[in-house]
């Protein structure tokens, strides 16, 4: 398809989070999965439960998904962080902005769940522009939100979505 992969990301370590942005097309998703495959990583995900209905539901299984019913997600971090700790090896996928569409911040549970399993955070994106697959070097957490927004900022402002227009640059401010 004409894609490269800038780097082959983290091989080893067996438990960590991967943030991918900008999200601006179901695109990225078929993207992500095709990366899975040719890199044979198992990398799981969590989406909005009414993604795993029939007659789809059973290929968003196949591909490592967790259906999650964002109403009753209460307790989300905390289940997602006691999966880290019941689990040798765990790589999980989340999209910070939440959504495909434009967003004036990114969704903070990601941050808490890395805080709390103590699992750095791998940042990737799919450069539309330049048909590139880029992936970080794993990052630990500082503790200062500030900071490692700052460091997510730098990261990914140079990355075009699909849809560079529903990707909004100042995610990082006003994070609370």
């Amino acid at each position: 398809m004409g894609w490269k992969i800038a780097d082959e990301g983290p091989i080893d370590i067996k438990k960590y989070i991967i943030i991918g942005a900008p999200h601006t097309s179901w695109v990225d998703f078929l993207l992500g999965a095709l990366i899975k495959y040719s890199t044979r990583v198992e990398i799981n995900f969590i989406a909005k439960h009414t993604l795993f209905k029939p007659p789809v539901g059973f290929f968003f299984r196949a591909l490592g998904g967790t259906p999650v019913d964002r109403s009753k997600s209460k307790n989300l971090v905390e289940a997602i962080i006691n999966i880290f700790d019941e689990n040798e090896k765990f790589i999980l996928a989340l999209a910070p902005e939440g959504t495909r569409n434009k967003v004036s911040k990114w969704k903070t549970g990601f941050y808490y769940v890395a805080q709390g399993a103590g699992v750095p955070i791998v940042m990737h994106g799919f450069d539309f522009k330049n048909k590139k697959y880029i992936i970080s070097k794993p990052y630990t957490l500082t503790g200062n939100m500030e900071i490692d927004f700052k460091h997510f900022y730098n990261f990914y402002k140079d990355i075009e979505g699909k849809y560079p227009e529903l990707f909004n640059p100042d995610f990082y401010k006003n994070i609370t």
